[in-house]
């Protein structure tokens, strides 16, 4: 009882047992801690009850949200202290303490509470690490957050006690107790589940149901209004040599198309692959929209079915696994990870159901619903998604709840075959639930071609009763003799619109019902409701008319008062869940005073009923899922890239206004870009008028390289030049004029022989036999006013005689360079 002790502290029974604990024959004691001195943090006071405690009693329950038996390091779960009806409470404590400690010191406490309802909990005023009621009164449930510790910390107890009237309740073993051992981190390792072997005889035959509770009422941060949708489920009841998908593993191509994507092709391959491995293929249809609420009983929840399918298990194919995407995303799923319905019994599972939060396949980097497709390089581990992944996360919660499921998965036994040699029945329907071996058709498929089964018959081509086809599938698994032909994949036969068949055969063949769901309600009349599927279409194609389900009346403790509690008003009813056709809506109202015996209201809160919209014309674009993007068109640089899907509804349906192709920007590294310079100028004048000189021609740079382009060539070129010799000084330090005649007349002369710039003859006027030429006009403007330009003159012929020859007598024209300094 020590540990036990910290539960009943003064706040707990400070107004309502003090004297009325006496009389029920119990005595508190006072005991002071020892190291109550120490701290005001820890539990300074105890109170021990010294009387027989109620064990075994089950009117009070504590438990975790999904009854973990492990616990991960860091995570945080809500956990619930309820009383069963009619029982209610007034008072309760709940603690968490390490295994083996007593509560008498501070690090004896194993995680930390949070508060979710301050109006119904607080924390204990003495004893901190402990939640406490904030006011006696009568309840039937409270709920708070608990976190659990860090890795190390070793095993776990939950503990509560319960105040009601004059009863405390407590149990060191029992439904008030709730002992929890550290789970190994998902990060790294594979999926926590011991693959065990077998021992049940025979075969089982089972049904799984995907409910989605993915909607914007649930889950409204960033809700996709128009793409919303779950894709098409795959899957397979397989033997622990093959792995599916799990927790810390690495998502396959065919996981990643799935993931991403949500087509099953490649996902279907690979398990097809798998042979042996391999029972049963699992398949469902996409649903668009995704809602298909599990809180609200299955006969009224929807117009729509909730999309289900039938596989088997046997000894050594017992486990089941299977995955769907959560569409638009970028790569979140939800699926079971090798579900083993073997019983440690030797028997097979009659029901599991299992809650599903979104997991990240480790493929695409995106955060919200819709990020653009970021590829994970390198690709990461497969993990769960957590409420505290990223800020932008339609799942984050800066206080790091647990995230709300978004589906469920129903999987319920339907049948079992062959001898069954489990010591304990699972039911005592089950010793008579054996069936007959199934009819086979007769096959006259060669022993050497291995076929899977015959897809359903599709609906007829002929929707009068004209005459039309129909058509089933079968898939080619292996050859084993390549001489032996294997006969078609595909089978047609004849068939008319819905209705129109003349034979007597066409029924629909319906499954035994299944067992009654609970009373809707706890109290008083309520509904409760049973349902079937159809096994077998009828031939004609026409649609069954048969029921798939039936509700009927039920009472639950006829002496309990419904009509004691006090009740709000029916609120406005929801909008309908269609927009056309059949559809349903909802109106609640609220419990503003409950019984005052402390049982559960009976009164209906909650209504549904069908509504009518505008007939349905068309339905929704059936689109395939979209290709991968197209390689970016350039090598370098900026680009476009595209991706495609195709319409796979008939367009006698309906107009699709869904864009088909798209088209979006991409951007590769830059392109090197080389360095680029205009042309040369032409060779300036030589520098010196006799003697050795120079000239010069120059060019820019008009574009510098860049991104490693090819660097810039030299600019300026010089080359050397030499006109005549120069003549020294008389010694007068003069030349007289006839010389400096003579000189100009020579200097013409071999002018005229060297040719000019363009290579051209640049006599004088006078020294053009045959000629007389006017003078050189003046130099043009010059052709820029930077970075060099050319400019030009000329000289025409004035007069030709008769004894000039045709190439010495024509007009003559000079070029330089100008402005050649850069811009």
């Amino acid at each position: 009882m020590a540990g036990a002790g910290i539960f009943l502290c003064i706040l707990l029974l400070h107004f309502f047992i003090s004297t009325a604990l006496c009389n029920a024959g119990f005595i508190f004691t006072e005991e002071p801690s020892e190291r109550a001195g120490k701290s005001d943090g820890y539990c300074s006071k105890i109170l021990r009850a010294q009387g027989t405690r109620n064990e075994g009693y089950n009117e009070f329950r504590l438990r975790v949200e999904g009854d973990p038996e492990n616990y991960q390091p860091g995570s945080t779960y809500r956990v619930t202290l309820y009383a069963s009806s009619p029982a209610y409470f007034r008072g309760f404590t709940l603690i968490a303490l390490r295994e083996g400690r007593e509560g008498d010191k501070e690090e004896d406490y194993a995680g930390n509470f949070q508060i979710i309802d301050e109006e119904d909990t607080q924390f204990m005023i003495n004893c901190p690490s402990a939640v406490t009621e904030s006011t006696p009164r009568r309840r039937t449930r409270i709920h708070v957050f608990w976190t659990a510790p860090p890795s190390s910390s070793g095993c776990v107890t939950l503990k509560a006690s319960i105040v009601q009237k004059r009863i405390i309740y407590f149990q060191d073993e029992g439904s008030l107790t709730k002992r929890m051992c550290e789970k190994e981190s998902l990060y790294g390792e594979t999926t926590e589940k011991p693959l065990l072997d077998c021992c049940a005889c025979g075969t089982a035959k089972y049904r799984v149901t995907f409910y989605g509770n993915w909607s914007e009422k649930v889950h409204p941060k960033d809700y996709p209004r128009r793409a919303n949708h779950w894709s098409a489920i795959i899957g397979a009841s397989h033997s622990k040599n093959y792995v599916l998908w799990e927790y810390g593993g690495y998502a396959s191509e065919g996981i990643k198309k799935v993931a991403e994507l949500g087509s099953p092709v490649s996902m279907e391959e690979e398990i097809r692959q798998k042979g042996d491995d391999v029972l049963t293929v699992i398949k469902m249809k996409a649903q668009w929209p995704a809602w298909q609420p599990f809180n609200v009983p299955f006969s009224l929840s929807s117009s729509r079915a909730a999309p289900s399918a039938e596989f088997s298990v046997d000894r050594t194919r017992h486990l089941m696994s299977f995955l769907t995407m959560l569409g638009p995303s970028p790569d979140w799923n939800v699926g079971l990870s090798a579900e083993d319905l073997c019983t440690k019994e030797c028997g097979w599972a009659q029901r599991v159901v299992q809650d599903m939060i979104p997991w990240d396949a480790g493929t695409d980097n995106g955060v919200t619903y819709e990020s653009p497709n970021k590829p994970t390089v390198p690709q990461e581990k497969i993990r769960p998604l957590t409420s505290l992944d990223h800020p932008q996360s339609p799942f984050y919660d800066p206080e790091g709840g647990a995230i709300t499921p978004v589906a469920r998965v129903v999987v319920e036994r339907i049948a079992r075959k062959g001898e069954q040699c489990n010591v304990v029945p699972d039911n005592v329907d089950d010793i008579v639930a054996d069936i007959a071996q199934e009819e086979k058709e007769e096959d006259d498929t060669p022993e050497t071609c291995i076929y899977s089964n015959w897809s359903p018959w599709s609906a007829c081509s002929s929707a009068t009763c004209d005459k039309g086809k129909r058509m089933r599938q079968r898939m080619l698994k292996a050859q084993l003799d390549l001489s032996v032909p294997c006969p078609h994949t595909q089978d047609f036969e004849p068939c008319m619109g819905p209705g129109c068949s003349d034979e007597e055969g066409s029924t629909c063949t319906m499954s035994e019902w299944i067992t009654w769901s609970p009373c809707s309600m706890s109290c008083g009349m309520g509904l409760r409701s049973r349902e079937r599927y159809v096994k077998q279409f009828p031939d004609d194609g026409s649609v069954c008319t048969l029921p798939t389900e039936e509700n009927e009346k039920c009472i639950v403790n006829e002496e309990c008062t419904p009509n004691s509690c006090l009740v709000t008003e029916w609120g406005e009813w929801d909008s309908c869940s269609a927009t056309c056709g059949l559809g349903m809506k909802r109106r609640e109202r609220m419990v503003k005073m409950p019984p005052p015996d402390g049982s559960i209201c009976g009164a209906e809160v909650l209504e549904v009923e069908k509504c009518m919209m505008p007939e349905c014309h068309t339905i929704p674009c059936m689109l395939s899922p979209w290709s991968d993007w197209s390689d970016c068109s350039v090598t370098c640089g900026k680009g476009m890239r595209t991706r495609q899907r195709v319409l796979k509804s008939p367009v006698e349906l309906g107009e699709c206004i869904e864009d088909l192709d798209q088209v979006e920007k991409c951007m590769l590294p830059e392109c090197p870009t080389d360095c680029m310079v205009s042309e040369w100028t032409e060779w300036s004048e030589c520098n010196k008028s006799c003697g050795k000189g120079h000239m010069i021609r120059t060019r820019i740079v008009k574009l510098e390289p860049q991104f490693g382009g090819d660097s810039c060539p030299e600019t300026v070129q010089r080359k050397k030049c030499k006109i005549r010799k120069c003549n020294r000084d008389d010694g007068q330090g003069q030349v007289n004029s006839d010389e400096k005649k003579r000189r100009k007349e020579a200097r013409e002369k071999r002018r005229s022989k060297q040719g000019g710039p363009q290579g051209e003859e640049t006599m004088s006027p006078a020294e053009h036999p045959g000629c007389k030429m006017r003078p050189w006009s003046s130099w043009t403007d010059c052709t820029k006013l930077c970075g060099g330009g050319i400019q030009e003159r000329l000289m025409t012929a004035k007069k030709r005689l008769k004894s000039a020859q045709l190439p010495s007598c024509k007009d003559r024209k000079e070029i330089r360079a100008c402005n050649v300094y850069p811009c």
